[in-house]
């Protein structure tokens, strides 16, 4: 009953700053948008596509609670130490984010992109389906997936991370797990962390794309986000564009290309910087 109160008051009052110690969880506060209908409103069924003679392929790793995970692996032509994990949206791992790994991959050039899949195979192809598969999400598996990806990748690796949606807190969430390995966090209209304790171990700063016409992960919300990560000392740069949840996912048929463009040449700078 305490934490429905209190995931309750987070999206009643989106400007209250909970002490830390009692805050929900973003897994907890994702499941809680995951069975918001306004915010399951701001989506629509991601327009059907195929992605063909793309590079990658689907690759299956241990993770630390004895399961396996997969992702989608664009492979460097030659070995390489740098890496960009990126983060799907709520529909989960569809041939949308594979083509997004693709064109990373072309335009980072010497760098290992992988797509994790977070929702273990399973892909949403309609709103109640989605809403389904973020709100049985667990957090434990979550971390557990992005773990063993951290270990396929080696202890030599220096991480980036990118997501939109549900993969732009999952981002933030990988960069804090990535340890001294996390070298840059891209989050697309992503849940933020709210545990101060937590933000004061990110080893990298972080680049952030939200929506000022987003009515849950608003700007007081990232408003709220730069002053905690201000308070633990690390640096947030923040572009916020006169746009709707979810402008950049390129599966949304209310894709605003001009908006998404500029987030990607800005993206992609900030990338290349981290992992030159």
């Amino acid at each position: 009953m305490k934490n429905l109160f209190l995931l309750l008051l987070f999206y009643g009052n989106v400007s209250a700053q909970m002490p830390s110690c009692c805050s929900p969880s973003v897994n907890d506060k994702n499941q809680m948008l995951a069975m918001n209908e306004a915010f399951a409103k701001q989506h629509l069924p991601p327009t059907p596509f195929i992605l063909a003679g793309g590079k990658g392929k689907m690759v299956e790793y241990k993770t630390p609670d004895g399961k396996t995970a997969k992702a989608y692996l664009v492979k460097s032509d030659k070995p390489t130490n740098k890496v960009l994990f990126i983060y799907h949206e709520w529909w989960g791992l569809n041939d949308y984010i594979k083509q997004e790994a693709e064109k990373y991959h072309t335009q980072l050039g010497n760098v290992d992109v992988y797509a994790l899949d977070l929702y273990d195979g399973e892909v949403a192809t309609d709103v109640p389906q989605a809403q389904k598969l973020m709100g049985h999400m667990q957090e434990d598996r979550g971390k557990a997936i992005i773990k063993g990806a951290i270990a396929l990748v080696g202890p030599q690796a220096k991480i980036t991370s990118l997501g939109w949606c549900l993969g732009g807190g999952w981002s933030l969430q990988s960069a804090l797990l990535e340890g001294k390995q996390a070298v840059g966090c891209v989050m697309y209209y992503g849940m933020p962390e709210t545990d101060l304790n937590k933000l004061k171990t990110l080893n990298c700063d972080v680049l952030g794309f939200f929506a000022l016409q987003d009515q849950h992960i608003s700007p007081t919300v990232v408003k709220q986000f730069q002053a905690d990560m201000k308070k633990v000392d690390k640096k947030i740069t923040v572009y916020n564009y006169d746009a709707v949840h979810a402008f950049a996912n390129p599966s949304n048929p209310k894709y605003n290309k001009a908006y998404a463009e500029d987030a990607h040449t800005k993206a992609l700078a900030y990338l290349r910087e981290k992992l030159k």
